[in-house]
């Protein structure tokens, strides 16, 4: 037999569907691809790579400072000092300490500021300093 008095009662109340496990998800997903996430630094530059036949892929190279022909350097797409590059890869290195630093200098660049770089960038801690060159053509 139908209950008419508990049928009229339901038809009052509306099924919703709950959201929260939903949102729950999506914010743990959010979560999950900002921390597995690297973040590239670029140098702001175009530079011609000096060529290598021993130039070896490096994996990570978390900090990127870019020197061009005229000896200017950049770090994340900004001209800085050479004075500044040791505070500026101390903030990085604090960031991440086990960050690899890669020195990206035009082929043309003068040496003595490649060296300077490659040296306050010692000074600042960095223990795994690297100067980017692209690999050689006449490599057989």
């Amino acid at each position: 037999m139908i209950n008419v008095h508990q049928s009229l009662r339901r038809k009052g109340k509306t099924e919703g569907i709950n959201m929260a496990p939903l949102i729950d998800m999506v914010f743990i997903l959010l979560i999950f691809f900002m921390v597995t996430t690297s973040f590239v630094k670029e140098t702001g530059i175009d530079v011609q790579r000096p060529t290598a036949s021993t130039a070896a892929l490096k994996e990570k190279g978390s900090v990127l400072i870019g020197i061009d022909t005229n000896g200017h350097i950049f770090l994340e797409r900004k001209q800085i000092d050479v004075r500044s590059v040791r505070a500026h890869i101390e903030r990085c290195l604090a960031e991440n300490p086990e960050g690899a630093i890669v020195i990206v200098a035009d082929k043309s660049s003068h040496t003595g500021v490649v060296i300077r770089v490659m040296d306050q960038c010692r000074l600042a801690g960095a223990r795994n300093v690297s100067i980017a060159a692209s690999k050689s053509a006449d490599e057989g």
